[in-house]
């Protein structure tokens, strides 16, 4: 596509996603809040976009990382809200800056000309037109490194549409299969339903990931599952899930679960996951026939 009528169509996608602001419903709790008169909703934030922190990453999966690292942005507040969440100060308690569109483009200009490999978007999910206007900024400046959207899994499917064409690396986490463990930690019952949804779209408008002659990733699905301890992510159906979707789907299962934020007032999450319990969700991926992203058994 040419630059001229790629730089259009993001502008009008902005324009399209600001309007949302006045009744917000970009992600699937819909609070339908007036966020430009600063009415909060659940993630906790008005228009203004809150930036935590940004620089060169090394502790991202090893296609993102290359030789030097990758450019990630951490947004702040989140519209999940997991009670066990390791970024906890962030995401619940809101620790940051405002920051405005272009002083956004350029922190990502200035993250590819540290030589990171891409812009690392964490959280971004209740800011989309905001860093949809930044990215549109960026690219007229000079911004051409993938723009990866590193996202919790509770997603609206139509604002996922809405970044087709944006977007060139989805990161989505898959956090539960079922519905229980999904209200109690997250109040989120409905997250397995609407994260399916979002990520069959991501996989149709990025499909598997590839990667250039580096091992750096360029474009595709890439997806993280985070192993709870008592099999409280329903891992098995979620890896069935990744599975049907496509065998080539690169997913990191994850033994970083440590008890954060206010997991110590839930016993059964109040302590890491066993070597066993780990192996056992690796074992189900192998048995799968799912083979990228994750060291076998």
């Amino acid at each position: 596509m040419p630059m001229l009528e790629k730089l259009r169509r993001i502008k009008e996608r902005a324009e399209q996603l600001e309007k949302i602001l006045t009744s917000c419903t970009l992600c699937p709790r819909k609070c339908k809040i007036d966020r430009t008169s600063e009415e909060k909703g659940v993630c906790g934030v008005g228009k203004d976009l809150v930036v935590s922190s940004y620089g060169p990453h090394f502790g991202e999966e090893p296609e993102l990382v290359g030789i030097h690292g990758s450019g990630t942005i951490f947004l702040t507040h989140c519209n999940l809200l997991c009670i066990y969440c390791q970024n906890y100060e962030i995401s619940h308690l809101g620790v940051g800056d405002i920051i405005s569109e272009e002083k956004l483009s350029d922190v990502m200009l200035k993250l590819q000309k540290d030589g990171c490999h891409n812009i690392n978007l964490v959280t971004p999910t209740h800011f989309t037109p905001q860093i949809v206007k930044s990215i549109k900024y960026a690219i007229e400046k000079g911004l051409d490194i993938p723009i990866v959207w590193n996202c919790s899994g509770y997603e609206n499917v139509d604002i996922i549409k809405s970044l087709n064409g944006i977007v060139d690396i989805y990161m989505p986490d898959i956090k539960y299969s079922e519905s229980e463990p999904a209200k109690k930690y997250s109040n989120a019952p409905d997250y397995f339903e609407r994260c399916k949804e979002s990520i069959e779209e991501m996989y149709r408008q990025v499909g598997d990931l590839k990667v250039n002659s580096s091992g750096i990733a360029e474009k595709g699905l890439l997806v993280r599952h985070l192993v709870l301890p008592d099999n409280l992510a329903g891992s098995e159906k979620v890896l069935r899930f990744i599975a049907g979707l496509s065998k080539n789907t690169y997913i990191n299962i994850m033994d970083q679960y440590r008890p954060c934020g206010k997991a110590y007032l839930y016993p059964e999450i109040n302590r890491r996951p066993t070597e066993e319990e780990f192996r056992q969700v690796l074992k189900i991926a192998v048995d799968l026939g799912l083979h990228r992203g994750f060291e076998s058994i």
